[in-house]
Parts: C-alpha cells; sequence; structure tokens
C-alpha cells in the first residue's frame, strides 16, 4: 500500500468515527494560488489586472476537466470598499453526483478559438427563451441600450409561480470574444440570470434555457447574473481574484474524504497553470501564497450545522482554542497577532479578556440559546480590535449575522488562522483535525476556564518547538475520547519543515536553527484610512529564531570527548542564552528564542535602530580553549548574487541552510575554567522566559 492510498484510508477512518457519532459536519476551505515567479503587481499585492482573469478562466477550464459534467458561470462578485465595480466570479456549477448538469452549449472558456464568427440572432434566442419558459403572456422586448453597446440587450419576462414576487427578467445580449483568425471578431450569446429562489426553481429554469439555445443552434454560450442556489444535491465552486493571488472557493463537502478528492483537483489544476501555493524568496525563504487557506466548517443546511443544532458547541470551542496556541499558530501565515489577519480574543487586551469571560459564563447559565443570541454574544469578541469580524481567527460573520444580507445566516464558522497549505494532503490533515476537535466539542462538556497567558502568549508560543508539544496534547485528548487520528494524519500535521533554517553538526552536540513567529505590530495612526482598509502597514523587521541544543545520537554511547552537551553555552553578543532544558519523542534537548532586526525598514517603529544581521550565535565551553562561531546570514554567506528565485522547494531549503555557517576560533576573551556567576547571569534588558531580544543592546 502507497503512502498516498493510506493516508486515504486514515482518512476515511476518521470520517467513520465522526459518522458513528451521528454529527453532520460539513467542510469547505478557500485555497489561493500565486504565480510565484512574476513580479507585476496582480501577483504581488494587487487584486485585479494583468493577465489575473485569463489564468483564472484557464484554471476554470482545467478544474472543468479533472471535475466533468459542470456548468461555468460569470456571476456577479463582491464589491470592496473602495472598488467602484464588483470584482469577477468564474463559477463551476456540478451535481454532486457527478451527472452532467447542462446540454446546452459550452461556455467559450471551454471552445476556445472554436466559436463561430458572425452575430447570433439573439431577438430569436430571446423568443426561444420565452417559448421554453411558458411565459407567452409577457411579451419580448428590447432593453434599454447601455452606453457604449452597438447593439441593445433584449428582454424576455417570465412568471414562474403565482405571485409577482415570482416574475424573473432575464437579459439577453451578444457577448464578444476577439479572435486570431481572418473571421474577426467571434460572438455568441450572452444570458444575464435574475436571482432565482431555491434550487427545483431554478433547474427548472435551467432546463428551459437549455432547450432554448440548443433550438436556436448556438455553438457557445455565457451565462452571467446573479449566483445560483445550491443544496445538497448542488454544488458551486468559484474563483474570484484577490490580493496578490487568485482564491478558489470549494463547495463544501459532507466529509473528508470528498474535502480530499476535492482538493487534490483544485491543486492539480492550479500546478498545469504554473499557479503554486507558495511563494519562494531569494534566499530560500518560504512564504504563504499571499491570500492564506481558510477552512470553513457547517452542515448541509445552515439548520443542520453544528453550531446550530449544539449551541454550546461554539463556547467550547472559544475555550479549547484559547488553551491550545497551536491550533492559532502552529499551521498560521507569517501574519499573526493582534494587527494580523487572525486575531484571537484574548490579543485584545485585558479589557475585552474580561468581558470574554463574562459572556462564555452567561452563555452557559442561558436556558436557550437560538443561533442568533449566539451570534450576538460572541461577534464583539471574535473580531480584530476595531470590530472587523473577518479579522478574526475564529470569524462567525455567516454564522447567524441578522446585518449580513443573503450570505449571514448560513450556520458557518471560518478557521482564518491557515497559511495557504502547499499540498492538498496537508490542507485535509488539519481540516481533519479541526473535524475531530469540533466532534470532540460537540458531543462532549468543556468548562476549562479561559487562560489569560499573558506576555506568554507571544513569548513562548512563539517557538515552534512549544507549539508542537501543544499539538501533541490536542491530540492525546482527541486519542482519549475515541476521536484520535492515525499517523499517517499526525506524521502530515508534524510537517513544518518550512521553518527550518538548518543544521550544525559538531563533535559534541547539534545546533539547530528554526523560524519562530514574529507579531508585527501596526505602524503610524492604525485609525487612519490606510490602516481600516484592505490593506495595513506592519513593521516586519523583527525576526525571532528559535534555537534547538541537542546530544548527538552516539553521545549516549559515551563516544563524546569534548564534554557533556549541557556543559556547553551558547552566547549572543555577551549574553548567554538561559537555554530551558526539554524533551521531544526524540529525546532530551534545550530551546531557547532570539530575536533581532533583520533589515531597515522604510518607515518603521524604531528609526534609530540599525540592523543586526547576521545573527551570531558563539558556543563556548568552560574548560575549552575553543570556541565555535554560527552565523545566521539574511543572504547569500559571501554577498553574491541568486541565480534566480529557486526552482522548488527543495532548492530553497538548500539555500536555507546555505546560509547558516560555523568557525571555529581560540578564545582569547577570558580565562579557561569555571565561569564565574557574572558571567552566567549576565543581565540583559531584553531576556524574557522564553527569548532574548537582542534589539535592547
Amino acid at each position: 500500500m502507497g503512502i498516498e492510498d493510506a493516508f486515504e484510508r486514515a482518512v476515511s477512518r476518521h470520517d467513520a468515527r465522526v459518522a458513528e457519532l451521528g454529527l453532520d459536519i460539513w467542510v469547505g476551505s478557500e485555497p489561493t494560488f500565486t504565480d510565484r515567479e512574476a513580479q507585476a503587481p496582480p501577483w504581488l499585492h494587487a487584486a485585479l489586472g494583468g493577465d489575473k482573469e485569463l489564468r483564472a478562466q484557464a484554471f476554470l477550464s482545467q478544474l472543468s476537466s479533472l471535475m466533468p459534467g459542470g456548468l461555468l458561470l460569470r456571476s456577479v462578485g463582491r464589491l470592496y470598499p473602495g472598488e467602484k465595480l464588483p470584482r469577477w466570479n468564474l463559477g463551476q456549477l456540478r451535481n454532486r453526483s457527478g451527472k452532467p448538469i447542462w446540454f446546452g452549449p459550452p461556455d467559450p472558456v471551454l471552445v476556445n478559438a472554436d466559436v463561430p464568427a458572425g452575430s447570433p440572432d439573439i431577438a430569436a434566442l430571446a423568443q426561444a427563451l420565452s417559448d421554453a419558459l411558458g411565459s407567452h403572456d409577457a411579451p419580448v422586448k428590447r432593453a434599454d441600450a447601455e452606453r457604449g453597446e452597438s447593439e441593445p440587450a433584449w428582454q424576455v419576462t417570465a412568471l414562474i409561480g403565482e405571485s409577482e414576487h415570482d416574475t424573473l427578467v432575464f437579459l439577453i445580449r451578444a457577448f464578444e470574444k476577439a479572435g486570431e483568425t481572418d473571421a474577426g471578431t467571434r460572438c455568441c450569446a450572452a444570458i444575464e440570470l435574475p436571482a432565482i429562489r431555491g434550487v427545483e426553481r431554478f433547474r427548472s429554469v435551467l432546463a428551459a434555457i437549455e432547450r432554448a439555445t440548443l433550438a436556436s443552434g448556438l455553438q457557445a454560450l455565457v451565462l452571467t447574473g446573479a449566483t445560483p442556489p445550491v443544496d445538497d444535491t448542488l454544488e458551486l465552486n468559484t474563483i474570484t481574484p484577490d490580493p496578490a493571488v487568485i482564491e478558489v472557493n470549494t463547495a463544501p463537502s459532507p466529509n473528508c474524504t470528498e474535502f480530499l478528492w476535492r482538493s487534490k483537483q483544485v491543486y492539480a489544476a492550479a500546478a498545469v497553470l504554473k499557479l503554486s501555493p507558495y511563494r519562494l524568496y531569494f534566499n530560500g525563504q518560504v512564504a504563504d501564497s499571499g491570500g492564506a487557506g481558510q477552512i470553513t466548517f457547517g452542515g448541509a443546511t445552515p439548520e443542520t450545522s453544528p453550531f446550530v443544532r449544539y449551541p454550546q458547541l461554539l463556547p467550547r470551542l472559544v475555550r479549547f482554542f484559547n488553551r491550545h496556541p497551536s491550533l492559532s499558530y502552529l499551521f498560521a501565515h507569517d501574519f499573526v497577532g493582534g494587527s494580523g489577519q487572525s486575531v484571537r480574543p484574548d490579543e485584545r487586551g485585558t479589557d475585552a479578556f474580561d468581558d470574554l469571560v463574562l459572556a462564555l459564563a452567561l452563555l452557559e447559565r442561558a436556558p436557550d440559546v437560538s443561533p442568533e443570541l449566539l451570534w450576538k454574544s460572541l461577534a464583539s469578541f471574535l473580531c480584530d480590535t476595531v470590530g472587523n469580524s473577518h479579522r478574526a481567527e475564529i470569524n462567525i460573520e455567516k454564522l447567524w449575522n441578522p446585518y449580513l444580507p443573503g450570505r449571514g445566516r448560513l450556520g458557518l464558522v471560518e478557521f482564518r488562522s491557515l497559511r495557504m497549505q502547499h499540498t492538498a494532503q496537508r490542507a485535509t490533515a488539519i481540516a481533519c483535525l479541526f473535524r475531530a476537535v469540533i466532534a470532540m466539542l460537540a458531543t462532549r462538556a468543556y468548562t476549562l476556564p479561559l487562560i489569560d497567558w499573558g506576555r506568554e502568549l507571544h513569548d513562548r508560543f512563539a517557538l515552534p518547538f512549544y507549539l508542537d508539544k501543544d499539538l501533541d496534547a490536542v491530540l492525546a485528548q482527541l486519542e482519549e475520547v475515541g476521536l484520535g487520528l492515525s499517523p499517517e494524519i499526525s506524521q502530515v500535521l508534524r510537517q513544518n519543515e518550512y521553518r527550518f533554517f538548518g543544521k550544525v553538526d559538531l563533535a559534541f552536540g547539534t545546533l539547530e536553527l528554526w523560524r519562530g513567529l514574529e507579531f508585527w505590530p501596526l505602524v503610524g495612526d492604525a485609525a487612519s484610512p490606510e490602516q481600516t482598509g484592505s490593506s495595513r502597514r506592519v513593521d516586519a523587521s523583527t525576526t525571532r529564531i528559535e534555537v534547538r541544543w541537542m546530544p548527538l545520537a552516539s553521545e549516549s554511547e559515551g563516544v563524546n570527548t569534548l564534554g557533556n552537551w549541557m556543559d556547553w553555552h551558547i552566547h549572543v553578543n555577551e549574553t548567554r542564552l538561559p537555554l530551558r532544558p526539554e524533551h521531544d519523542r526524540h529525546g532530551p534537548l534545550a530551546v531557547f528564542g532570539v530575536r533581532y532586526c533583520s533589515f531597515v525598514p522604510s518607515n518603521g517603529l524604531h528609526p534609530t535602530l540599525q540592523i543586526q544581521a547576521p545573527l551570531t550565535l558563539t558556543l563556548r565551553h568552560p574548560e575549552m580553549a575553543a570556541q565555535y562561531v554560527v552565523r545566521l546570514h539574511e543572504w547569500h554567506p559571501e554577498g553574491l548574487a541568486y541565480p534566480g528565485l529557486p526552482r522548488n522547494l527543495e532548492d530553497a531549503r538548500e539555500r536555507r541552510s546555505g546560509r547558516v555557517t560555523v568557525v571555529q576560533e581560540v578564545r582569547s576573551d577570558r580565562h579557561l575554567g569555571p565561569e564565574s556567576p557574572a558571567d552566567q547571569e549576565r543581565p540583559s534588558p531584553g531576556l524574557t522566559a522564553y527569548c532574548l531580544d537582542v534589539r535592547h543592546g
């Protein structure tokens, strides 16, 4: 059995256990992809422009070949603050059964240049649609021409039902597609769909459109307008633009097995189009795609959502996430913390934390918690510091929100503290983890109080080692209640190699350097339009490194001749790191963090602070004349230019590893022998329980 087969079997076992509990937990995602080779604004910071829409069309075409039987739609996208027009929205509508939903003419995206030249008879199509809809009493008429249109649209009005509210208005016009042949401009028809309530009604309308277009002999058709309704029989996958990326909003899956299948198709389609789930920088640094990889949970309908069926689930989830920061930070994108895109409730200050404690207590006392009461009780806490619920780690703006028309009461909870995962398997492993936690909390009481972590939240849990240990605790709790994840899934969850810089193997121990988390602060006036809009300026010049110091594998056999590994001390400048002794699955080690200024920003918090790179660590033994100087460089150690961006993740790993250098020197700073108390405990204003901040000097 191959690795992929073993992983799929493990996912299937997870699904079976959740099903045994009688739980209906659907899962959807929003994977984002970028052109990591491009340096144009649409692939760096802008939402629109360039070739992004054409690439998205090609993406949808490729996805349609992997997930056949669907219908392409060009619906109206969201209108964001500061933007004049709604963004484009490309969709694929499919039967969940896989049975083809459409036998009419395809969208031009699917037939490319095979659209015949010349203009279709729009008036004849309008009449054919009117006949197919059975709207004989409503005449077909010309619509008012919009500015710039060479030909006016035709309007078809149909009464579907008995009420005037069941009146549907369709607009039909020519849709031009530039061709590259002597035939010149190629045209097809475009039908603008009205908002249609109910899946069955939509299906009947779609069947009428199919009959009309086939009777008219159309070779291609563009369907635009309102987003269609969906249910447990009909699904919609959409592709939309976002700053630096294109975002795929996948249809929700009833279980993680289907989620894995759907994710594999999406990742495969992206790979064909050379769209990547991550970015690689010249120095080997690995970054998120630019749009993260949120995961959403709910039910087949709003009413069957686990968060609606089990009102105490969400309060328990808030408690559990508070007590397990690994769920907030271990799988997160680079921009975390109180200024970030996935703010924890306890990152908003003491007052908000105290009121959250009260809110959870009041919910526990309430005899009947409706979905709207649940939302009202927690919406003011699951948001960022200025009240933006979309920037919350646990986003409930679509749970039961009466102030978000059309999409506020869907029973959905979105988890935003997730980077875009590199593989479909990794995304699925995280979906299994979160889904298992939801299943546990839906069926078992969880009343442990919130922890006021204080400074420890951004000190201890900024280090990958402690996040890994906390994940182990989460997995152990799931195992205790019969919802444990198989080793094949746990192994994927522990893949954190993009944070690994490199290691130095010495004769007496091994030094590893890992990239920790940083909680970048906002710069300037946080209330200004720039800072409250779609992007905000932060100071990202601080880097946190985790130092792991461990014995050689052979040391336990008595091979080491240079002293016990714990007798060696690590210094940064003249401060000795107070390494914390720990254990992991492999044995003993020591851990500590170091923060430093890795570059000087053009506009940062500390204009007088100079660059402190490369970071220099010195290993010393009190009875050895030699010392070892390890440096982590921000760039090539010799200052050389890299030959372009890394080719792949392996190439990036080698570049990161190459930035770690070590040289042996003869100590001349002091006499040999036991260290004095002053040497052992040299004071530093930047020293905390888990980290040394060398920016303090």
